[in-house]
């Protein structure tokens, strides 16, 4: 059977390492995924963007978008999709051809970054405006 984990912090305590910090985490964290890819165990594994970054589509026809990760207690995630957008615009639009075929599920919709000790973190959220 596949399971899904879940990691789930403080995000204010881990958003508040230092680079340094940050890279140690990671690097253990790598240690821990290169034993289970030995083991042939481990799937896809992201971070999550920050919260402040998530929007929600929920509701009728092409549903409404708001502001953060609120789901009801009553919903409990089930599963995810990596999608390859150009920007958030092009990932809501994703979410809406879901609601299409799963009109009764809510959506999150959150950028992601994988990350590799060493090297800068990639990034899906918008440049500074100039």
């Amino acid at each position: 059977m596949l399971y899904a984990i879940l990691a789930y912090h403080v995000e204010a305590e881990v958003m508040s390492w230092t680079p340094e910090q940050d890279a140690a985490v990671m690097t253990d964290m790598i240690r821990v995924h290169d034993g289970l890819n030995e083991k042939k165990l481990l799937g896809p594994a992201a971070r999550l963007g920050a919260t402040g970054n998530a929007r929600t589509l929920r509701g009728t026809g092409a549903g409404m978008l708001i502001d953060g990760p609120f789901a009801e207690t009553k919903e409990q995630l089930l599963g995810f999709h990596v999608v390859d957008c150009a920007d958030e615009d092009a990932a809501l639009a994703v979410a809406r051809d879901f609601r299409k075929v799963n009109p009764t599920a809510v959506y999150e919709i959150r950028p992601i970054a994988f990350y590799i000790p060493g090297k800068p973190l990639p990034t899906t959220e918008a440049p500074p405006q100039a």
